[in-house]
Protein backbone atom coordinates (compact mmCIF):
# COMPACT_ATOMS: atom_id res chain seq x y z
CA UNK A 1 0.00 0.00 0.00
CA UNK A 2 1.28 3.53 -0.59
CA UNK A 3 3.05 5.19 1.98
CA UNK A 4 0.74 8.17 1.55
CA UNK A 5 -2.37 7.17 0.36
CA UNK A 6 -4.36 10.36 1.17
CA UNK A 7 -1.75 12.22 -1.70
CA UNK A 8 -3.04 9.29 -3.60
CA UNK A 9 -6.23 9.29 -3.24
CA UNK A 10 -6.28 13.35 -3.73
CA UNK A 11 -4.26 12.97 -7.19
CA UNK A 12 -6.72 10.56 -8.38
CA UNK A 13 -9.82 13.02 -8.02
CA UNK A 14 -7.08 15.85 -9.14
CA UNK A 15 -8.03 17.59 -5.17
CA UNK A 16 -5.20 19.59 -3.86
CA UNK A 17 -4.07 19.01 -0.16
CA UNK A 18 -4.51 22.23 0.13
CA UNK A 19 -7.48 22.74 -0.81
CA UNK A 20 -10.87 22.82 0.37
CA UNK A 21 -12.67 20.06 -1.35
CA UNK A 22 -16.26 20.97 0.30
CA UNK A 23 -15.93 24.69 -0.73
CA UNK A 24 -16.96 24.43 -3.88
CA UNK A 25 -20.09 23.24 -6.29
CA UNK A 26 -17.29 20.99 -8.44
CA UNK A 27 -15.52 20.04 -5.54
CA UNK A 28 -18.88 18.87 -3.88
CA UNK A 29 -19.58 16.34 -6.62
CA UNK A 30 -15.83 15.39 -6.32
CA UNK A 31 -16.74 14.57 -2.42
CA UNK A 32 -19.97 12.78 -3.74
CA UNK A 33 -17.57 10.27 -5.99
CA UNK A 34 -15.50 9.90 -3.66
CA UNK A 35 -18.06 8.23 -1.14
CA UNK A 36 -19.18 6.20 -3.73
CA UNK A 37 -15.61 4.49 -4.41
CA UNK A 38 -16.67 1.83 -1.54
CA UNK A 39 -16.26 -0.98 -3.68
CA UNK A 40 -12.34 -0.02 -2.94
CA UNK A 41 -12.06 0.12 0.83
CA UNK A 42 -8.04 1.20 0.53
CA UNK A 43 -9.57 4.65 -1.69
CA UNK A 44 -12.50 5.07 0.70
CA UNK A 45 -10.39 4.91 3.52
CA UNK A 46 -7.78 7.20 2.52
CA UNK A 47 -10.45 10.01 1.05
CA UNK A 48 -12.45 9.78 4.33
CA UNK A 49 -8.86 10.11 5.94
CA UNK A 50 -8.35 13.58 4.21
CA UNK A 51 -12.09 14.63 3.91
CA UNK A 52 -14.31 13.51 6.78
CA UNK A 53 -16.26 16.50 6.29
CA UNK A 54 -16.76 15.79 3.03
CA UNK A 55 -19.12 12.73 4.57
CA UNK A 56 -22.02 15.14 5.22
CA UNK A 57 -22.30 16.60 2.29
CA UNK A 58 -22.04 13.49 0.46
CA UNK A 59 -25.12 12.36 1.90
CA UNK A 60 -26.29 15.91 1.35
CA UNK A 61 -26.50 15.26 -2.04
CA UNK A 62 -27.10 11.64 -2.62
CA UNK A 63 -30.50 11.99 -0.75
CA UNK A 64 -32.34 15.28 -2.84
CA UNK A 65 -35.45 16.56 -1.53
CA UNK A 66 -38.52 17.11 -3.16
CA UNK A 67 -39.92 20.44 -2.80
CA UNK A 68 -39.84 22.29 -6.06
CA UNK A 69 -38.65 25.87 -6.79
CA UNK A 70 -41.83 27.85 -6.19
CA UNK A 71 -43.07 25.58 -3.32
CA UNK A 72 -39.92 26.79 -1.28
CA UNK A 73 -40.86 30.11 -2.46
CA UNK A 74 -44.56 29.41 -0.71
CA UNK A 75 -43.23 28.33 2.05
CA UNK A 76 -40.41 30.33 2.93
CA UNK A 77 -42.82 33.26 2.41
CA UNK A 78 -45.00 31.82 4.69
CA UNK A 79 -42.41 31.88 7.25
CA UNK A 80 -41.75 35.19 6.60
CA UNK A 81 -45.24 36.70 6.51
CA UNK A 82 -46.90 36.84 10.30
CA UNK A 83 -48.18 38.84 12.49
CA UNK A 84 -45.58 41.76 12.08
CA UNK A 85 -47.37 42.97 9.03
CA UNK A 86 -50.05 44.29 11.33
CA UNK A 87 -47.68 46.54 12.58
CA UNK A 88 -45.82 47.86 10.10
CA UNK A 89 -48.33 51.07 9.86
CA UNK A 90 -47.30 52.21 13.45
CA UNK A 91 -44.12 52.11 12.31
CA UNK A 92 -44.29 53.99 9.29
CA UNK A 93 -46.59 56.63 11.21
CA UNK A 94 -43.36 57.14 13.55
CA UNK A 95 -40.83 57.12 10.78
CA UNK A 96 -42.38 58.89 7.38
CA UNK A 97 -42.96 57.50 4.47
CA UNK A 98 -39.08 58.10 3.02
CA UNK A 99 -37.05 56.80 6.63
CA UNK A 100 -39.53 53.78 6.77
CA UNK A 101 -38.64 52.83 3.10
CA UNK A 102 -35.02 53.22 3.99
CA UNK A 103 -35.13 51.06 6.80
CA UNK A 104 -37.44 48.50 5.31
CA UNK A 105 -34.86 48.32 2.45
CA UNK A 106 -31.72 47.66 5.09
CA UNK A 107 -33.56 45.24 7.14
CA UNK A 108 -34.63 43.15 4.03
CA UNK A 109 -31.00 42.88 2.33
CA UNK A 110 -29.72 42.84 6.15
CA UNK A 111 -31.72 39.63 6.45
CA UNK A 112 -31.03 38.13 2.93
CA UNK A 113 -26.94 38.90 3.18
CA UNK A 114 -27.58 36.59 6.41
CA UNK A 115 -29.62 33.61 4.99
CA UNK A 116 -26.51 34.15 2.73
CA UNK A 117 -24.30 33.51 5.65
CA UNK A 118 -25.86 30.87 7.33
CA UNK A 119 -26.06 28.91 4.40
CA UNK A 120 -22.35 28.99 3.48
CA UNK A 121 -21.95 27.94 7.14
CA UNK A 122 -24.36 25.20 7.03
CA UNK A 123 -22.42 23.77 4.26
CA UNK A 124 -18.67 24.44 5.79
CA UNK A 125 -20.17 23.31 9.23
CA UNK A 126 -22.06 20.02 7.80
CA UNK A 127 -25.62 20.63 9.80
CA UNK A 128 -28.77 21.65 8.82
CA UNK A 129 -29.88 22.36 12.49
CA UNK A 130 -29.25 25.49 13.79
CA UNK A 131 -28.52 24.67 17.57
CA UNK A 132 -26.31 22.16 16.09
CA UNK A 133 -24.24 25.00 14.29
CA UNK A 134 -24.05 26.71 17.54
CA UNK A 135 -22.68 23.62 18.92
CA UNK A 136 -19.94 23.23 16.97
CA UNK A 137 -18.83 27.29 16.75
CA UNK A 138 -19.04 27.64 20.28
CA UNK A 139 -19.86 24.63 22.52
CA UNK A 140 -22.92 24.25 24.80
CA UNK A 141 -22.88 28.46 25.13
CA UNK A 142 -23.46 28.64 21.22
CA UNK A 143 -26.19 26.02 21.14
CA UNK A 144 -27.50 27.58 24.37
CA UNK A 145 -27.73 30.92 22.27
CA UNK A 146 -29.79 29.68 19.29
CA UNK A 147 -31.77 27.51 21.21
CA UNK A 148 -33.08 30.54 23.46
CA UNK A 149 -32.89 33.29 20.75
CA UNK A 150 -35.25 30.74 18.57
CA UNK A 151 -37.24 29.77 21.62
CA UNK A 152 -37.90 33.66 22.42
CA UNK A 153 -38.84 34.46 18.95
CA UNK A 154 -41.30 31.76 18.88
CA UNK A 155 -43.02 32.84 22.11
CA UNK A 156 -42.58 36.53 20.81
CA UNK A 157 -45.29 34.86 17.89
CA UNK A 158 -47.50 33.18 20.00
CA UNK A 159 -47.99 35.98 21.86
CA UNK A 160 -48.29 38.56 19.09
CA UNK A 161 -51.16 36.20 17.94
CA UNK A 162 -52.47 35.55 21.14
CA UNK A 163 -52.99 39.45 21.11
CA UNK A 164 -54.43 39.63 18.09
CA UNK A 165 -57.31 37.31 19.94
CA UNK A 166 -57.38 39.60 22.66
CA UNK A 167 -58.08 42.90 20.38
CA UNK A 168 -59.88 41.45 17.79
CA UNK A 169 -62.43 38.68 19.31
CA UNK A 170 -64.67 41.35 21.45
CA UNK A 171 -65.06 43.57 18.20
CA UNK A 172 -66.09 39.91 16.40
CA UNK A 173 -68.47 39.61 19.21
CA UNK A 174 -70.00 42.96 19.38
CA UNK A 175 -70.87 42.39 16.28
CA UNK A 176 -72.82 39.52 16.07
CA UNK A 177 -74.57 40.47 19.25
CA UNK A 178 -75.00 43.86 19.45
CA UNK A 179 -73.29 44.51 22.73
CA UNK A 180 -71.34 47.82 23.78
CA UNK A 181 -68.18 47.48 26.03
CA UNK A 182 -68.70 46.62 29.64
CA UNK A 183 -70.16 42.90 29.47
CA UNK A 184 -67.36 40.04 30.69
CA UNK A 185 -67.88 38.27 27.50
CA UNK A 186 -66.28 41.27 25.88
CA UNK A 187 -63.36 41.48 27.62
CA UNK A 188 -60.33 40.53 25.54
CA UNK A 189 -58.24 39.15 28.87
CA UNK A 190 -61.16 36.83 29.16
CA UNK A 191 -61.56 35.59 25.80
CA UNK A 192 -57.72 34.83 25.86
CA UNK A 193 -58.13 32.51 28.67
CA UNK A 194 -60.94 31.16 27.28
CA UNK A 195 -59.86 30.24 23.89
CA UNK A 196 -56.27 29.15 25.37
CA UNK A 197 -58.12 26.86 27.79
CA UNK A 198 -60.75 25.39 25.06
CA UNK A 199 -59.13 25.34 21.80
CA UNK A 200 -55.54 26.29 21.58
CA UNK A 201 -54.79 23.84 24.76
CA UNK A 202 -56.17 20.75 23.68
CA UNK A 203 -54.72 21.02 20.31
CA UNK A 204 -51.44 21.56 21.81
CA UNK A 205 -51.74 18.42 24.22
CA UNK A 206 -51.64 16.00 20.59
CA UNK A 207 -48.21 14.34 20.49
CA UNK A 208 -48.17 15.17 16.78
CA UNK A 209 -49.77 17.75 15.19
CA UNK A 210 -49.63 16.73 11.76
CA UNK A 211 -52.96 18.28 9.89
CA UNK A 212 -52.39 21.95 11.76
CA UNK A 213 -49.40 22.13 9.84
CA UNK A 214 -51.92 23.12 6.97
CA UNK A 215 -53.26 26.18 8.74
CA UNK A 216 -49.95 28.20 8.41
CA UNK A 217 -50.53 28.34 4.22
CA UNK A 218 -54.21 29.41 5.59
CA UNK A 219 -52.60 32.07 7.55
CA UNK A 220 -50.96 33.32 4.75
CA UNK A 221 -53.84 33.86 2.67
CA UNK A 222 -55.68 35.62 5.15
CA UNK A 223 -53.00 38.30 5.80
CA UNK A 224 -52.86 38.29 1.87
CA UNK A 225 -56.73 38.81 1.85
CA UNK A 226 -56.25 41.69 4.50
CA UNK A 227 -53.43 43.48 2.62
CA UNK A 228 -56.32 43.39 -0.19
CA UNK A 229 -59.07 44.87 2.33
CA UNK A 230 -56.80 47.72 3.46
CA UNK A 231 -55.70 49.10 0.09
CA UNK A 232 -59.46 48.66 -1.02
CA UNK A 233 -60.63 50.70 2.07
CA UNK A 234 -58.18 53.21 1.79
CA UNK A 235 -60.63 54.69 -1.27
CA UNK A 236 -63.43 54.49 1.12
CA UNK A 237 -62.46 56.11 4.68
CA UNK A 238 -62.06 59.81 3.92
CA UNK A 239 -59.86 62.15 5.52
CA UNK A 240 -59.49 63.79 8.32
CA UNK A 241 -61.67 61.02 10.52
CA UNK A 242 -64.29 63.52 12.51
CA UNK A 243 -64.91 62.49 15.94
CA UNK A 244 -68.29 61.12 15.72
CA UNK A 245 -67.84 59.34 12.39
CA UNK A 246 -69.87 55.98 12.29
CA UNK A 247 -70.70 53.47 9.90
CA UNK A 248 -74.64 53.20 9.80
CA UNK A 249 -75.05 50.20 7.23
CA UNK A 250 -73.61 46.55 6.93
CA UNK A 251 -72.61 47.39 3.40
CA UNK A 252 -70.15 50.11 3.71
CA UNK A 253 -71.59 53.20 3.64
CA UNK A 254 -70.22 56.10 5.41
CA UNK A 255 -71.98 58.97 7.16
CA UNK A 256 -70.45 62.13 7.85
CA UNK A 257 -72.14 63.41 11.20
CA UNK A 258 -68.97 66.26 12.00
CA UNK A 259 -67.11 67.60 8.55
CA UNK A 260 -64.81 69.90 10.95
CA UNK A 261 -61.84 70.11 8.35
CA UNK A 262 -58.58 68.61 10.02
CA UNK A 263 -57.23 68.25 6.51
CA UNK A 264 -53.45 68.78 7.78
CA UNK A 265 -53.56 65.89 9.94
CA UNK A 266 -54.28 63.64 6.60
CA UNK A 267 -50.96 65.12 4.99
CA UNK A 268 -47.99 62.35 4.91
CA UNK A 269 -45.20 62.64 6.52
CA UNK A 270 -41.58 61.57 4.98
CA UNK A 271 -39.33 61.94 7.89
CA UNK A 272 -40.59 61.28 11.76
CA UNK A 273 -38.55 61.59 14.58
CA UNK A 274 -40.18 61.12 18.17
CA UNK A 275 -40.52 58.64 21.26
CA UNK A 276 -42.01 55.81 19.47
CA UNK A 277 -39.38 55.93 16.54
CA UNK A 278 -37.67 53.56 17.81
CA UNK A 279 -39.66 50.58 18.21
CA UNK A 280 -39.50 50.98 14.61
CA UNK A 281 -36.19 49.12 13.86
CA UNK A 282 -37.45 46.11 15.95
CA UNK A 283 -40.62 45.80 14.29
CA UNK A 284 -39.32 45.35 11.39
CA UNK A 285 -36.76 42.32 12.30
CA UNK A 286 -39.51 40.89 13.69
CA UNK A 287 -41.17 40.81 10.83
CA UNK A 288 -38.52 39.31 8.87
CA UNK A 289 -37.19 37.12 10.61
CA UNK A 290 -37.55 33.08 9.38
CA UNK A 291 -33.88 32.11 10.32
CA UNK A 292 -34.83 28.95 11.44
CA UNK A 293 -36.76 27.97 9.10
CA UNK A 294 -34.13 28.02 6.21
CA UNK A 295 -32.13 24.79 7.20
CA UNK A 296 -35.16 22.45 7.24
CA UNK A 297 -36.14 24.10 4.19
CA UNK A 298 -32.88 24.11 2.87
CA UNK A 299 -33.13 20.43 3.13
CA UNK A 300 -36.41 19.56 1.47
CA UNK A 301 -35.00 21.45 -1.55
CA UNK A 302 -35.51 19.47 -4.63
CA UNK A 303 -32.29 19.41 -6.57
CA UNK A 304 -30.74 21.81 -3.90
CA UNK A 305 -27.75 23.62 -4.02
CA UNK A 306 -26.72 26.85 -2.20
CA UNK A 307 -27.28 29.29 -5.11
CA UNK A 308 -30.45 27.76 -5.88
CA UNK A 309 -31.85 27.99 -2.13
CA UNK A 310 -30.60 31.61 -2.04
CA UNK A 311 -32.30 32.02 -5.30
CA UNK A 312 -35.34 31.05 -3.73
CA UNK A 313 -35.20 33.59 -0.34
CA UNK A 314 -34.45 36.31 -2.82
CA UNK A 315 -37.52 35.85 -4.22
CA UNK A 316 -39.40 34.82 -1.09
CA UNK A 317 -38.18 38.49 0.45
CA UNK A 318 -38.77 40.63 -2.77
CA UNK A 319 -42.61 39.09 -2.09
CA UNK A 320 -42.62 39.96 1.28
CA UNK A 321 -40.66 43.41 0.83
CA UNK A 322 -43.81 44.47 -1.49
CA UNK A 323 -46.97 42.94 0.36
CA UNK A 324 -45.12 44.55 3.69
CA UNK A 325 -44.63 48.09 1.84
CA UNK A 326 -48.39 47.91 0.58
CA UNK A 327 -50.00 47.33 3.76
CA UNK A 328 -47.68 49.92 5.52
CA UNK A 329 -48.23 52.33 3.24
CA UNK A 330 -52.03 52.31 2.73
CA UNK A 331 -53.16 51.73 6.53
CA UNK A 332 -50.78 54.36 7.32
CA UNK A 333 -52.28 57.04 4.37
CA UNK A 334 -55.57 55.91 5.51
CA UNK A 335 -55.81 56.63 9.01
CA UNK A 336 -52.35 58.91 9.45
CA UNK A 337 -51.20 59.73 12.97
CA UNK A 338 -54.16 57.92 14.42
CA UNK A 339 -52.90 54.54 12.99
CA UNK A 340 -52.79 52.06 16.15
CA UNK A 341 -49.90 49.37 17.10
CA UNK A 342 -52.46 47.12 15.53
CA UNK A 343 -54.00 48.04 12.35
CA UNK A 344 -56.43 46.18 12.02
CA UNK A 345 -58.10 46.95 15.38
CA UNK A 346 -57.72 50.49 13.95
CA UNK A 347 -60.50 50.16 11.14
CA UNK A 348 -62.73 49.34 14.29
CA UNK A 349 -62.49 53.39 15.13
CA UNK A 350 -64.08 53.83 11.99
CA UNK A 351 -66.31 50.19 11.33
CA UNK A 352 -69.00 49.57 14.17
CA UNK A 353 -69.97 46.51 11.94
CA UNK A 354 -68.52 45.89 8.29
CA UNK A 355 -69.33 42.44 6.57
CA UNK A 356 -65.37 42.66 4.40
CA UNK A 357 -64.12 43.65 8.03
CA UNK A 358 -66.26 41.12 9.87
CA UNK A 359 -64.69 38.63 7.29
CA UNK A 360 -60.96 39.36 8.00
CA UNK A 361 -61.01 38.72 11.27
CA UNK A 362 -62.98 35.60 11.10
CA UNK A 363 -60.04 34.52 9.15
CA UNK A 364 -57.42 35.91 11.11
CA UNK A 365 -58.79 34.67 14.35
CA UNK A 366 -58.77 31.22 13.19
CA UNK A 367 -55.70 31.28 11.80
CA UNK A 368 -53.84 32.47 14.47
CA UNK A 369 -55.14 30.13 16.63
CA UNK A 370 -55.05 26.93 14.91
CA UNK A 371 -51.20 28.38 14.43
CA UNK A 372 -50.59 28.79 18.03
CA UNK A 373 -50.24 25.17 18.99
CA UNK A 374 -48.17 24.67 15.96
CA UNK A 375 -45.41 27.44 17.55
CA UNK A 376 -45.44 25.68 20.72
CA UNK A 377 -44.65 23.03 19.24
CA UNK A 378 -41.43 23.24 18.61
CA UNK A 379 -40.45 25.38 21.87
CA UNK A 380 -41.72 22.05 23.66
CA UNK A 381 -39.53 19.95 21.85
CA UNK A 382 -36.98 21.89 22.50
CA UNK A 383 -37.68 22.23 26.02
CA UNK A 384 -38.11 18.66 26.31
CA UNK A 385 -34.90 18.13 24.61
CA UNK A 386 -33.11 19.97 27.41
CA UNK A 387 -34.89 18.22 30.52
CA UNK A 388 -35.05 15.02 29.42
CA UNK A 389 -33.19 14.19 25.95
CA UNK A 390 -32.68 10.58 27.13
CA UNK A 391 -36.02 9.87 29.03
CA UNK A 392 -38.91 8.38 27.16
CA UNK A 393 -42.00 10.09 26.49
CA UNK A 394 -44.10 10.85 29.74
CA UNK A 395 -47.49 12.33 29.55
CA UNK A 396 -47.13 13.99 32.94
CA UNK A 397 -43.53 15.83 31.59
CA UNK A 398 -45.95 16.67 28.16
CA UNK A 399 -48.54 18.17 29.88
CA UNK A 400 -46.55 20.09 32.22
CA UNK A 401 -44.59 22.32 29.64
CA UNK A 402 -47.89 22.61 27.44
CA UNK A 403 -49.63 24.20 30.59
CA UNK A 404 -46.42 26.14 31.39
CA UNK A 405 -45.66 27.33 28.29
CA UNK A 406 -49.11 28.74 27.46
CA UNK A 407 -49.35 30.06 30.77
CA UNK A 408 -46.86 32.18 30.80
CA UNK A 409 -47.49 33.05 27.25
CA UNK A 410 -51.37 34.28 28.59
CA UNK A 411 -49.82 36.21 31.24
CA UNK A 412 -47.33 38.07 28.92
CA UNK A 413 -50.30 39.13 26.86
CA UNK A 414 -53.03 39.89 29.78
CA UNK A 415 -50.14 42.19 31.46
CA UNK A 416 -48.46 43.93 29.30
CA UNK A 417 -49.93 46.59 27.12
CA UNK A 418 -49.61 46.56 23.92
CA UNK A 419 -48.67 44.36 20.83
CA UNK A 420 -45.53 47.09 20.32
CA UNK A 421 -43.95 46.15 23.30
CA UNK A 422 -44.15 42.06 22.15
CA UNK A 423 -42.45 43.44 18.45
CA UNK A 424 -40.59 45.78 20.41
CA UNK A 425 -38.92 43.49 22.69
CA UNK A 426 -38.77 40.41 20.61
CA UNK A 427 -37.62 42.29 17.81
CA UNK A 428 -34.72 43.82 19.15
CA UNK A 429 -33.48 40.46 21.14
CA UNK A 430 -34.12 37.14 19.31
CA UNK A 431 -34.86 38.52 15.72
CA UNK A 432 -31.36 41.00 16.20
CA UNK A 433 -29.47 37.37 17.09
CA UNK A 434 -31.25 35.09 14.54
CA UNK A 435 -30.74 37.46 11.93
CA UNK A 436 -27.72 39.69 12.32
CA UNK A 437 -25.56 37.95 15.24
CA UNK A 438 -26.24 34.44 15.32
CA UNK A 439 -25.29 33.97 11.44
CA UNK A 440 -22.29 35.97 11.30
CA UNK A 441 -20.82 34.69 14.50
CA UNK A 442 -21.42 30.96 12.86
CA UNK A 443 -19.52 32.16 10.00
CA UNK A 444 -16.54 33.58 11.62
CA UNK A 445 -15.71 30.59 13.26
CA UNK A 446 -16.70 27.71 10.92
CA UNK A 447 -15.41 28.91 7.65
CA UNK A 448 -11.89 28.14 7.98
CA UNK A 449 -11.04 28.41 4.13
CA UNK A 450 -11.23 32.31 4.02
CA UNK A 451 -8.93 34.27 6.46
CA UNK A 452 -9.69 36.80 9.39
CA UNK A 453 -8.78 39.46 6.89
CA UNK A 454 -10.27 38.42 4.09
CA UNK A 455 -13.09 40.64 2.62
CA UNK A 456 -16.11 38.21 3.57
CA UNK A 457 -14.68 37.77 7.18
CA UNK A 458 -14.48 41.79 7.27
CA UNK A 459 -18.01 42.18 6.19
CA UNK A 460 -19.36 39.30 8.90
CA UNK A 461 -17.29 40.91 11.58
CA UNK A 462 -19.11 43.99 10.48
CA UNK A 463 -22.34 42.58 10.54
CA UNK A 464 -21.85 41.25 13.86
CA UNK A 465 -21.25 44.88 15.34
CA UNK A 466 -24.13 46.15 13.53
CA UNK A 467 -25.75 43.78 15.29
CA UNK A 468 -24.60 44.22 18.52
CA UNK A 469 -25.32 48.07 18.02
CA UNK A 470 -29.27 47.47 16.96
CA UNK A 471 -29.76 44.97 19.93
CA UNK A 472 -28.36 46.96 22.58
CA UNK A 473 -29.26 50.39 20.93
CA UNK A 474 -32.82 49.24 20.87
CA UNK A 475 -33.11 47.76 23.84
CA UNK A 476 -31.38 50.49 26.05
CA UNK A 477 -33.69 53.15 23.99
CA UNK A 478 -36.99 51.00 24.59
CA UNK A 479 -36.32 50.68 28.47
CA UNK A 480 -36.14 54.09 28.84
CA UNK A 481 -39.20 54.49 27.07
CA UNK A 482 -41.10 52.13 29.43
CA UNK A 483 -39.23 53.54 32.42
CA UNK A 484 -40.45 57.42 30.88
CA UNK A 485 -43.98 56.33 30.28
CA UNK A 486 -44.56 54.59 33.83
CA UNK A 487 -43.20 57.89 35.39
CA UNK A 488 -46.00 59.63 33.55
CA UNK A 489 -48.66 57.45 34.02
CA UNK A 490 -47.80 57.65 38.24
CA UNK A 491 -47.83 61.27 37.98
CA UNK A 492 -51.12 61.42 35.67
CA UNK A 493 -52.73 59.52 38.01
CA UNK A 494 -51.18 61.23 41.24
CA UNK A 495 -52.88 64.68 39.31
CA UNK A 496 -56.26 62.95 39.60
Amino acid sequence: MNKTPGKAAMSRFNISPDEDSCSSNSNEYICQAAFLQHQNPDTYNSVLFVCFDCLFLSFFYQHPGTASFGMSVFNLGNAIMGSGILGLSYAMANTGIVLFVILLVAVSIFSLYSVHLLLKTANEGGSLVYEQLGYKAFGMPGKLAASCSITMQNIGAMSSYLYIVKYELPIVIQAFLGKSDGEWYTNGDYLVLIVSVIIILPLSLLKNLGYLGYTSGFSLLCMVFFLIVVIYKKFHIPCPLPDDFINVTVNGVLVHLNTTDREGTCTPKYFVFNSQTVYAVPILTFAFVCHPAILPMYEELKDRSRKKMQGVANVSFLAMFVMYLLAALFGYLTFSDAVEPELLHTYSKVYKFDVVLLIVRLAVLTAVTLTVPVVLFPIRTSVNHLLGASKEFSWIRHVIITFTLLAGVNLLVIFVPTIRDIFGFIGASAAAMLIFILPSAFYIKLVQKEPLRSFQKIGACLFLASGFLVMFGCMSLIIMDWIHNAVGSEAHGDGH
